[in-house]
């Protein structure tokens, strides 16, 4: 029994070997393509297989055409198509597609790339904006997408900043504060008169034009009243030169 046993793994152990040397010795090299059992010379990149070869010709390559390319040794019929940087997916050509290179697509100016490939981008979306209240901590790049942070009290954004703002204080610029600050937006001054200076003011002008105008007033009648006494009081010698009446009726005039 052991004996049979024995037997059993030696075969098994021949046969492995016998089958691990069947494949390295038909193996295609690391340059070679296997076609119909046969191993061919691989095209090199921006090429593909126009012939492949056979027990008396060599693989017959031809270049990849236009907007096409193979990036690598191959042994292809086709060349594989050039990506197209779509600007519906955020995205613009970094570098264009050559026979032995694909299209290069990066995001556009305000965009990051969500869906790298290879080096290139499949697919990117807009930077995030920061809402009022908010300041840009930090700045989006191709592949990374706007940090923003909230503002503290006492300061402010409006969400386009790199930093808060600290709250304008009016009293320290001698003026009146009608609306106060909030995260995002400033406080707001305004340049309000005192009520004392105010009617100083106004009692000064009221002063300057009604004093002069009082006095004419006064003077005016005073002169009047004093016109008025002297006409009374005319002697009677005055009043024949000036006024031929008789002198009974200045006498009475004089009562």
């Amino acid at each position: 029994m052991d004996m049979f046993l024995l037997r059993t793994i030696i075969s098994t152990i021949g046969i492995v070997i016998a089958a691990n040397f069947e494949l390295c010795f038909c193996g295609c090299a690391r340059a070679e393509y296997e076609i119909n059992g046969e191993c061919c010379p691989m095209c090199a990149p921006g090429n593909r297989v126009y012939w492949h070869c056979t027990e008396d010709t060599s693989t017959t390559c031809v270049p990849c055409p236009a907007s096409t390319y193979t990036d690598q040794p191959n042994g292809l019929n086709a060349c594989f198509p050039c990506t197209v940087c779509d600007e519906v997916l955020g995205l613009r050509v970094l570098k264009a597609c050559t026979r032995s290179a694909d299209t290069i697509c990066e995001p556009h100016e305000g965009f990051h790339c969500i869906e790298p490939n290879k080096g290139s981008c499949k697919l990117a979306v807009e930077h995030s904006k920061c809402k009022p209240g908010q300041y840009i901590k930090q700045t989006g790049t191709v592949f990374t997408d706007t940090v923003c942070a909230d503002c503290t009290d006492g300061t402010y954004s409006n969400g386009s900043l790199m930093a808060c703002q600290q709250h304008t204080k009016c009293e320290i610029k001698g003026l009146t504060e009608i609306k106060a600050g909030t995260t995002s937006s400033d406080a707001e001054c305004e340049k309000v008169t005192s009520v004392e200076l105010i009617v100083g003011v106004t009692v000064t002008v009221l002063v300057a034009v009604l004093v002069p105008l009082i006095t004419y007033i006064i003077y005016r009648k005073h002169k009047a009243h004093c016109s008025n006494k002297r006409e009374r009081y005319k002697t009677p010698q005055q009043a024949t030169e000036d006024d031929p009446e008789p002198k009974g009726q200045i006498l009475l005039n004089l009562l």
